[in-house]
């Protein structure tokens, strides 16, 4: 499970840099850290299709605010 926690990690940061979704960074903050206490992913799992769904979303709008490379690691760590 050391892949999801690595790229929900990348997906939080690029959120946090594209700025808005405040909630969902916040709750992917807390899933990480939940993870870390009780190795529970169903919250990293969760979150991390949401942040999956607006990232992908945001690529359509300007394709070279996320990089391909975090989309691919966080659906390779959701499978």
């Amino acid at each position: 499970m050391e892949g999801i926690v690595k790229a929900t990690k990348a997906a939080q940061e690029k959120l946090q840099k594209l700025k808005g979704n405040e909630k969902l960074i916040a709750e992917l903050e807390w899933c990480l850290g939940s993870y870390t206490h009780d190795n529970n992913p169903k919250g990293l799992i969760e979150k991390g299709k949401e942040a999956l769904k607006v990232l992908k979303a945001q690529k359509k709008k300007a394709d070279r605010s996320v990089s391909k490379k975090i989309i691919e690691d966080l659906e390779k760590a959701l499978k």
